[in-house]
């Protein structure tokens, strides 16, 4: 803050020099009138001394003459270079109190108007921080000076995951979802908060969170996440392990919590066998009967040949089902990458993106290829598309080629 104080004063002094230099320079202008108005008495002064002694027959004419032209010549340099000045002034007074009412006027309009707070905010978010709990404290300031932004509001919030301060989190992420709007990973933010605020039990509201997110994006990783977590905790284990691996199918090859998510879901299959009650052999033939029909769709992608230099061998590739004629939801996904084309894939009810939502539960399905280089399933660059297709019916691998730009 200091630095900005130093600046202020200098253009301060700038400022008064400005209102000062006239007072000075008007000064020197009345010391060289007052000279100059001296020098003119004398002269006169001397000319009737000349005048005198002419009249007492002490100097002749021409002596007098010679006396009065010397004196015209010395008056003539003494004012000669002298500054004249003319208009009127403001006077003395005037400059002073301007001097005086500048920086007070300039201070209190700073403090009416100025941002100081910022400054010292701008200056400690150049300093490094000692620790979280630094961090956080300057994300307090930041959306103290600037409650409008969203990205602070979105940092504060995450500032406070990683402290373990949920409730707090919680207000925050709906304070970014009312600035930001209602983004898929906004709002699974949002209902991860509140999950572990509500000492993780599951209410109406974060369920209603998470189904806005997944239906704006299938693929939030947040959302998948959070809905696997609250399953397991429920002993609900065939969904958790469901909202699992679609959450690892989402995921690039590389992201390290693919075996974290991995190992969840082999805990949950674990804990679904243990839990599991015998049945009796009448009792499995009325499931198997009263259940649908599990149905599986073999998909074969290929790659238009002219799009072959314009793509690159890690590109991912998206493959998924959707209904004909139902919700816009993927009922199947599955990820490749271009390096694996042309590639047959095989989509089934295991594939299902929510469990309520499978290939077997239609009657007519439409399978799509997306090639998208930033990993995202809902948009990308190039696409392809298959005929409608029954998926019961269908004993030929369904041919999908990808050949256009994604959109058109």
């Amino acid at each position: 803050m200091i630095d900005f104080w130093i600046a202020a004063g200098l253009l301060l002094l700038a400022a008064l020099a400005f209102l000062l230099l006239p007072l000075l320079r008007g000064r020197r202008a009345q010391a060289e009138e007052d000279r100059t108005a001296l020098n003119v008495a004398l002269y006169q002064e001397r000319l009737g001394e000349l005048a005198a002694q002419r009249a007492a027959g002490v100097l002749s004419d021409e002596q007098h003459e010679a006396g009065r032209v010397e004196a015209s010549r010395e008056l003539l340099q003494d004012t000669e270079g002298a500054e004249r000045c003319s208009g009127s002034t403001l006077g003395k007074a005037i400059p002073i109190i301007m001097a005086l009412l500048v920086p007070l006027a300039g201070f209190g309009l700073y403090l009416h108007w100025g941002a100081s707070d910022k400054v010292e905010l701008a200056r400690q978010f150049g300093e490094q921080p000692r620790s979280m709990e630094d961090v956080t404290a300057r994300l307090e300031q930041a959306v103290q000076a600037q409650p409008d932004s969203a990205e602070g509001w979105y940092f504060l919030g995450r500032a406070y995951m990683a402290q373990e301060r949920p409730a707090e989190a919680a207000r925050a992420f709906e304070k970014v979802v009312q600035l930001a709007g209602r983004e898929p990973e906004l709002l699974g933010q949002w209902a991860q908060a509140l999950y572990f605020a509500n000492q993780q039990t599951w209410t109406p509201q974060m369920q209603a969170l998470t189904d806005e997110a997944l239906q704006a994006d299938p693929t939030d990783a947040t959302s998948l996440g959070l809905l696997g977590i609250a399953a397991f905790e429920d002993e609900r284990y065939e969904d958790a392990v469901a909202f699992w691996e679609r959450l690892v199918a989402t995921l690039p090859e590389s992201d390290p919590s693919r075996a974290a998510i991995q190992t969840g879901i082999d805990r949950a299959l674990a804990m679904s066998k243990d839990s599991a009650q015998p049945t009796t052999p009448a009792a499995d033939a009325v499931e198997e009967a009263e259940a649908p029909t599990a149905v599986e769709l073999d998909v074969t992608v290929t790659l238009a040949p002219e799009l072959t230099a314009r793509v690159l061998a890690s590109d991912t590739v998206f493959v998924f089902a959707r209904a004909a004629s139902g919700p816009p939801m993927p009922l199947a996904v599955k990820r490749l990458s271009v390096r694996d084309l042309p590639a047959t894939v095989t989509l089934s009810d295991a594939d299902a993106m929510m469990p309520a939502l499978k290939l077997s539960n239609f009657d007519r399905v439409v399978v799509s290829a997306r090639v998208s280089r930033s990993g995202d399933a809902t948009k990308g660059e190039w696409l392809g598309t298959g005929q409608a297709v029954a998926p019961a019916s269908a004993d030929e691998p369904l041919q999908v080629t990808i050949d256009k730009v994604d959109g058109d």
